[in-house]
């Protein structure tokens, strides 16, 4: 690692086996391409498109990825609960009320000196009214920043507005903000004035001939019907969304960040 930069490679909400199997074969080479430091995930549809268990988590481990972030869809998987407790790589929304499993933040050591902190949160326009995502990461900011100033932020939201408003409220305060949720990349990647690196919406690592990760068969029934019918991921033009940002490792301070939609050889793997 450069002692004066850090790589930080955010891979967008990985699909399902589709997603995974994408994480094996082309995180190595990527990792190596951009020199990363420092890699983190959003995995919360990392198990049949919906939530995550410890085997999932342990497969993105083992193959190149540092910590994972999450969303609404995190406590799908009811037997996950405890391993919230117990695994604080896998971060949940830090405004989740007091008391719900899991941890919303984590501090990581790259070296003596250069830590990393990721804060995990949720949005509340068109989701769950949980708590104020401006107030709870403002709280949690004035503890961090006296550890360290090297601060990557997942933001779970639907709204855009919403995401802008973030970036806004947090320029200047974190290295990166990075948008989760809606598997649509944007093309806004940029350097805010400050030296936050943003952007509404990352994008999604899995199957691109779908419904945003799922089949398109599925996703169409449930729209035209309006009956409950259970999503499934599709398996075809696989593609590896995220970006890579570089920070200043004792400002903070984002230098650059690069966008990333790499398509995949597809190899048939679906669920």
């Amino acid at each position: 690692m450069n002692q004066e930069t850090i790589n930080i490679l955010f891979i967008a909400d990985i699909i399902g086996k589709p997603g995974l199997a994408i994480i094996k074969k082309a995180l190595k080479p990527i990792r190596e391409k951009y020199q990363v430091d420092f890699c983190i995930a959003n995995g919360e549809n990392g198990t049949a498109g919906k939530g995550l268990t410890e085997d999932v988590a342990a497969e993105y481990f083992n193959h190149g990825i540092d910590l994972v972030t999450s969303g609404n869809h995190i406590f799908e998987k009811i037997n996950y609960f405890r391993f919230l407790n117990t695994n604080h790589r896998v971060l949940r929304p830090l405004n989740y009320p007091v008391g719900t499993c899991g941890k919303g933040s984590a501090i990581v050591s790259l070296t003596p000196d250069v830590k990393i902190g990721v804060i995990n949160i949720q949005g509340r326009t068109f989701m769950q009214s949980i708590d104020c995502p401006f107030r709870t990461i403002s709280e949690e900011l004035v503890k961090m920043r006296k550890i360290t100033p090297n601060i990557i932020v997942d933001f779970h939201a639907e709204a855009t507005a919403e995401k802008i408003a973030m970036a806004w409220h947090l320029n200047g305060k974190v290295s990166a903000l990075i948008g989760t949720h809606t598997h649509v990349q944007t093309a806004d990647e940029t350097i805010m004035n400050l030296g936050t690196a943003y952007i509404t919406d990352v994008g999604m690592t899995g199957p691109y001939d779908s419904v945003i990760g799922m089949k398109k068969e599925v996703a169409i029934k449930r729209f035209i019907q309006q009956m409950p019918e259970r999503y499934q991921p599709a398996d075809s033009d696989l593609k590896f969304a995220g970006v890579v940002i570089t920070i200043h490792s004792q400002t903070g301070k984002a230098e650059k960040i690069h966008r990333l939609l790499i398509s995949i050889q597809n190899e048939g793997t679906s669920g």
